[in-house]
C-alpha cells in the first residue's frame, strides 16, 4: 500500500496539489542537471517531455499527455547503450511521470544519481545539489521516502 502522503489529494492521499507540483519541478531540475551527460546531441524526445512535464505543471498539459512523454523517454533510454544516457533518459522519463504519481520524482533523482556516477562523477555532491534544490514544502517528505524504500541506500545512506 503506498504512504498516503505521497498520494494526490483528489485520489484520495494528503498530497496538496502544490507540493506535487514542487515535486514535478524538483524532479525537473534533477533530470535538467545532468542533461548535458547524454552525449553530443540529447535525444529530442527527452527535451520534449521535460516541455510537457513544465506545461504539466503549469496546468497546460494533462497527465496522459505526461505519461505518453515518459513512455517516450524511456524508449530513448532503451535505444542507447551508454548506461551515462540510459540513466539520463530514465531520469527524464522517471521525471515527466511525476504528474501520474507524484513519487515518481525520486526516480528521476535516483536516475540523475546513476547517471553521475556512470559518468565517474561524485554522487555525494549531486545529492548534496538535489537536496539544496528541494522545495521547503516538500523537503520532509522527499527525505521519508527515501529512508523508507528498499535497497537505496547506497544512494542515500543516512535519513536527514
Amino acid at each position: 500500500m503506498r504512504d498516503k502522503r505521497i498520494v494526490a489529494e483528489h485520489r484520495g492521499g494528503l498530497l496538496k496539489k502544490e507540493q506535487h507540483y514542487q515535486l514535478m519541478q524538483w524532479a525537473i531540475k534533477c533530470s535538467k542537471h545532468v542533461l548535458p551527460l547524454f552525449g553530443k546531441k540529447t535525444d529530442d524526445r527527452l527535451l520534449y517531455a521535460l516541455r510537457v512535464g513544465e506545461d504539466w505543471r503549469q496546468g497546460k498539459a494533462t497527465v496522459g499527455q505526461a505519461q505518453k512523454a515518459s513512455v517516450d523517454a524511456h524508449t530513448a533510454a532503451r535505444d542507447q547503450t551508454d548506461a551515462v544516457a540510459v540513466a539520463v533518459a530514465r531520469s527524464v522519463g522517471q521525471a515527466v511521470a511525476t504528474a501520474h504519481m507524484a513519487d515518481h520524482s525520486l526516480g528521476a533523482a535516483l536516475y540523475a544519481l546513476k547517471a553521475v556516477e556512470a559518468s565517474g562523477g561524485s554522487v555525494d555532491a549531486e545529492r548534496c545539489w538535489q537536496d539544496a534544490q528541494l522545495p521547503e514544502d516538500v523537503k520532509e517528505l522527499v527525505f521519508m521516502l527515501r529512508a523508507t524504500k528498499k535497497g537505496l541506500q547506497k544512494y542515500w545512506p543516512a535519513a536527514k
